[in-house]
């Protein structure tokens, strides 16, 4: 039989490929594939074990071969690209990924595979459902950071996860394929369970034991900055958190604070209020208003990109709200707001500019803040009516 045609043939009869992003893991790689080796065959089960090299230099690719495991070279540097790379190359259906420092048992996934029988998408495992040994996890990440991030995720995309960050998961190759994964680093990890969420992806998880890292050297995780950038990708997929949540709230505090002293100072017990508020409230509305549109525009881009499914909110503003009728409604605010100016302009040649012993500058924010968001409402429309037409690519 030809080599290649015995190739393709070892090829199919792979179920599941068993991936490991790798960069100097020299010290922990070996017990780390054997232990791979010992939890398939004790799975009974067809199966490879690949390794998505990132330029390792201490011999690391020459351990690999001796414990018979495949290789891929990724010349692109970072977690999230090794394991992208790794995951095209993998012939199994089901992928297991786990970091190669040792702190993870590969020779216990049998949890995984019966998941994905179960037909789970994507099966996550839990350190804190599971063990984590003493020494295993820093004081930080394990009492703040990781319950923090997942606790955000959980709330912003609806998800009931203990462990958004477990490093070792099991996954159907089509379906992460299908989420079109692009960051390329540790920020990948949140990426690849936001999108399977968006997507409806079947998800489940099984507890794990965390062991302590087996190598002397320090790992390749930054605690401040890739805790950051998991943080940033999570606000850049939630529109509604990052943008319309708080510009609503700052455009109803800052509306109420103008309408409250547009009449004159208010006194709340010893509190005094009067016209330095009153320009806050105009500040507080204008920027609020500001980030609304602004959550609307990200959202609009995050549809037409696939990022995210359209929304039933966003539903009801594109069936009522056109841009002709923005431009209405933002020409009926902004006239209104002139309006007013001209009436404290009529008051101003006819003598009467004062309003008790006082100009009328409470007017006069108020009319400058309607007139503000009128513009702003007419250009939005224009904007978002031209982030809203379809590309050729969106049509096919």
């Amino acid at each position: 039989m030809p080599s290649d045609l015995i190739q393709k043939t070892m090829t199919n009869q792979v179920e599941v490929t068993i991936l490991m992003p790798c960069l100097n893991e020299a010290e922990t790689l070996s017990a780390c594939i054997r232990k791979a080796h010992a939890g398939c065959q004790s799975a009974n089960i067809a199966y490879e074990i690949l390794v998505a090299d990132n330029g390792s230099t201490d011999g690391s690719l020459e351990i690999t071969q001796v414990e018979g495991a495949r290789v891929v070279e990724v010349p692109v540097r970072g977690y999230g690209a090794a394991l992208q790379a790794g995951i095209q190359a993998a012939h199994g259906r089901f992928v297991i990924m786990g970091d190669a420092d040792d702190s993870y048992d590969f020779s216990e996934i049998s949890l995984f595979i019966e998941k994905w029988r179960e037909g789970y998408d994507l099966v996550m495992g839990s350190r804190f459902r599971g063990e984590i040994k003493p020494g295993a996890m820093p004081f930080l990440h394990r009492w703040l950071g990781n319950p923090l991030l997942t606790g955000i995720g959980n709330l912003f995309f609806h998800n009931r996860l203990s462990d958004y960050h477990c490093g070792l998961r099991g996954f159907k190759k089509q379906a992460i394929l299908d989420l079109n994964l692009r960051t390329n680093g540790m920020e990948f990890a949140s990426e690849m369970v936001i999108k399977a969420v968006l997507a409806n992806l079947k998800i489940a998880e099984v507890p794990i034991v965390l062991w302590p890292d087996g190598r002397l050297r320090q790992p390749h995780l930054r605690t401040w900055r890739d805790g950051w950038r998991h943080l940033r990708f999570m606000l850049l997929y939630s529109p509604n958190w990052l943008f319309i949540i708080p510009g609503i709230t700052l455009f109803g505090l800052g509306f109420v604070i103008l309408l409250a002293l547009v009449s004159g100072p208010l006194d709340i017990g010893r509190l005094h209020f009067d016209l330095h508020y009153m320009v806050l409230g105009s500040l507080l509305a204008l920027i609020g208003f500001q980030v609304v549109t602004l959550g609307l525009y990200a959202k609009v881009y995050a549809i037409s990109e696939h990022f995210e499914e359209k929304s039933r909110t966003l539903n009801l503003i594109f069936k009522y709200f056109n841009l002709e009728r923005g431009i209405l409604l933002g020409s009926v605010i902004f006239v209104g707001g002139l309006g007013l100016n001209l009436y404290i302009l009529f008051l101003w040649l006819t003598g009467d500019f004062a309003f008790g012993g006082q100009p009328r500058l409470r007017e006069a924010i108020l009319a400058m803040t309607l007139m503000v968001i009128g513009l702003q409402t007419v250009f939005s429309s224009f904007f978002l009516s031209l982030l809203g037409i379809p590309t050729k690519a969106t049509k096919e």
